[in-house]
């Protein structure tokens, strides 16, 4: 009824900048789906996600792997401009496609060490709806794919002004780190409490003023972090020009893949058992040059009881 009182009335007005110019509204909406396979803990994970950003959009699973070009299509369809896909693969890895649909670029991220919010155990809880505040490493402006990486991190987990079940609060942090080549990202709360005397007391006064902010004649808060999930890490591999295909326009060649590395840890495991397997061959051709017994029958001598006393 407000939309059409105002389109009758004419009353809606648009807001614009000092100069005179429309502001630009942000208008970012989110697919995010995985493919089969998925374990419990990547589906709490998702579960999770879904929860912290208002303006995504949750659809079944992909039944394929290798046409992922289909999401393009499945992004249009659900009216959405950017894809987070969960793509699993053996039951143990898991890998991350962020992409801007339908013309890209696109991010692929190995993603290890998650840990879901109902395994953290974390006292902190946020408002369901409500908008982050997104907290950059430094070093994300220090080359161009990591620069990319932030802007896409920014249109997928920026909850925009004014979208769908959003509430009017801003009441955590969404921290991205950058080290040894790996993103940490971790969720936080904006915690205010109100200021104890036995709080002023043991803390210095420069510490209390920088965790102080006044708030009107009530008095002052304290403000803190408190971690509420989820914590995990993503390790970049490869960005694509386009959505989801397109030629290769970055690739991290410091990147081991998991496949590779159980191989390793199967070929070291395989070269002990040969090395001892050899090991009981020499054994057994050193006791028959001495004339030990090897496990065979020995042929009888002229002195023994058998051949003697027979």
């Amino acid at each position: 009824m407000a939309a059409v009182y105002k389109s009758l009335t004419g009353s809606s007005t648009k807001s614009v900048t000092t100069s005179g110019a429309p502001v630009k509204k942000n208008k970012q909406r989110v697919l995010i789906l995985s493919s089969r396979g998925v374990t419990f803990r990547q589906r709490h994970l998702l579960n999770d996600l879904y929860a912290l950003l208002p303006h995504c959009r949750k659809d079944a699973k992909l039944d394929t792997k290798t046409k992922l070009y289909q999401l393009n299509e499945l992004a249009d369809l659900y009216n959405c401009n950017n894809v987070l896909f969960f793509e699993a693969r053996k039951g143990k890895d898991l890998y991350i496609w962020m992409s801007k649909a339908p013309n890209g670029p696109t991010v692929k991220c190995h993603m290890q060490n998650l840990h879901t919010t109902s395994e953290l155990h974390f006292p902190g809880n946020c408002l369901r709806g409500s908008r982050p505040i997104l907290s950059f490493d430094a070093t994300f402006n220090t080359s161009p794919h990591l620069i990319l990486i932030k802007e896409l991190l920014t249109h997928i987990f920026g909850v925009p002004k004014g979208a769908r079940k959003t509430k009017p609060f801003v009441d955590h942090v969404m921290g991205f780190s950058l080290a040894d080549g790996k993103i940490w990202i971790r969720c936080f709360e904006i915690r205010e409490t109100a200021v104890s005397k036995s709080d002023a007391r043991t803390q210095p006064a420069e510490d209390m003023e920088k965790q102080m902010v006044a708030v009107g004649e009530k008095g002052e808060t304290k403000i803190n972090l408190v971690e509420i999930g989820p914590r995990f890490l993503l390790t970049p591999i490869v960005i694509l020009e386009s959505s989801f295909g397109g030629p290769v326009i970055y690739e991290n060649k410091e990147f081991v893949s998991p496949n590779q590395i159980r191989s390793e840890l199967r070929l070291s495991k395989a070269g002990r058992y040969n090395q001892r397997a050899e090991q009981q061959i020499e054994r057994k051709a050193k006791k028959g040059d001495l004339g030990l017994r090897t496990g065979k029958e020995r042929p009888n001598g002229e002195l023994e009881d058998r051949v003697l006393f027979a």
